[in-house]
């Protein structure tokens, strides 16, 4: 069940049974030549329409994050961490004005971490100061982390899926979107791995976007097992969430 393809009594039925929602999160930004710029929107997108057929409400993808570091890259869209910050805290607050209580981000951006972990403290927060105890439970699932995502990831590619522009995330938005596939040769087939300042930085140290990955290696039998995997890893994040309470 999509928030947006319901109505409102739809919705309202939800919440008699349920106080739960999932939001998918990524960003908006460059993943190298092959790696479509809606990568890490697209991957959570594309695991909790998994969680949809499970019964689960998905909220609309919050599509741009916190992605500074790749604006030296043409395409790539960024909030700042405090603008981000303010998204997420109006869109829980929204939500629960209507009585949810438990929500679940279904993150696909690293870049989106701390900012994300920060809004919820912010939310707690001011509870705590206004001296209100809170309902909320937030958690913060990050898609590319989970177990058994983690595993295939070491049985299919080890150290060559790299920091970004990874395989795994591009052969999950091939699973979703197998018409954009892109066959590209990038020089070297395994990128170097470093750290990164700023966006220029960034484009100075890796001129074509990737980190330590060889997106090569993607195939789109691959993007299915990535779906699969990142499927039974947030049911059970959304288990662990919605009967802890």
């Amino acid at each position: 069940m999509k928030l947006q393809h319901a109505t409102w009594p739809e919705v309202e039925a939800y919440l008699q049974h349920s106080k739960g929602i999932v939001i998918p999160i990524g960003s908006t930004e460059q993943h190298g030549p092959t790696g479509l710029i809606g990568t890490d929107a697209i991957c959570p997108e594309a695991i909790a329409e998994g969680l949809s057929e499970q019964g689960i409400l998905i909220g609309p993808t919050l599509s741009i994050g916190m992605a500074q570091h790749h604006l030296a890259f043409p395409g790539t869209i960024t909030l700042k961490p405090s603008t981000l910050m303010a998204v997420i805290k109006d869109v829980i607050t929204s939500l629960k004005g209507h009585g949810f209580r438990q929500f679940m981000f279904l993150n696909g951006h690293g870049g989106n971490i701390h900012t994300t972990e920060t809004a919820f403290a912010e939310i707690w927060a001011e509870h705590s100061l206004d001296r209100q105890a809170s309902e909320l439970s937030m958690k913060l699932v990050n898609w590319f982390q989970g177990p058994k995502v983690r595993a295939l990831i070491n049985e299919l590619y080890g150290e060559a899926d790299g920091w970004h522009a990874t395989p795994s995330e591009i052969a999950l938005t091939w699973h979703a979107y197998p018409d954009q596939i892109r066959d590209v040769p990038v020089e070297p087939e395994q990128a170097p791995f470093g750290e990164i300042r700023d966006a220029f930085h960034y484009r100075e140290q890796f001129a074509d976007g990737r980190i330590g990955s060889k997106p090569q290696l993607a195939t789109l039998d691959h993007g299915r097992q990535f779906y699969e995997a990142g499927v039974a890893d947030a049911l059970a994040a959304w288990a662990s969430l919605t009967q802890s309470d």
